[in-house]
């Protein structure tokens, strides 16, 4: 077994915590819409990628917050990406970067 590899889920925490939480800035730049049904789907989405985000990227509750990454990521592909035949390169990096942490956990370098 190589040396390096109890630390693949804190590599693989940074690069899935960081991409998501850029995102989840973004959005918040944006702006916060006004209460309604469609802006609590919103705000879900954005405690995903900035709450979920910083989560995974300490090792805190990774596989839950993973998790709920993961089914984002999946249902953002089926509903928005190939229904206009959009590129999903970066989405489908990220359902696959969110399915890893959640087989792998935390890892040695976590806080949780």
């Amino acid at each position: 077994m190589n040396a390096l590899a109890p630390y693949a889920a804190f590599f693989m925490r940074l690069a899935v915590g960081g991409v998501f939480l850029s995102r989840g800035i973004d959005r918040i730049q944006n702006g916060i819409p006004n209460l309604s049904l469609g802006s609590l789907l919103i705000l879900l989405v954005i405690a995903i990628e900035t709450v979920g985000a910083v989560c995974v990227l300490l090792g805190m509750w990774t596989r839950l917050w993973a998790t709920a990454m993961a089914v984002f990521m999946a249902v953002t592909i089926l509903a928005n990406k190939l229904p206009h035949r959009a590129n999903f390169e970066l989405e489908a990096l990220l359902l696959a970067g969110a399915v890893t942490l959640v087989a792998l956990g935390d890892g040695p370098l976590s806080i949780g």
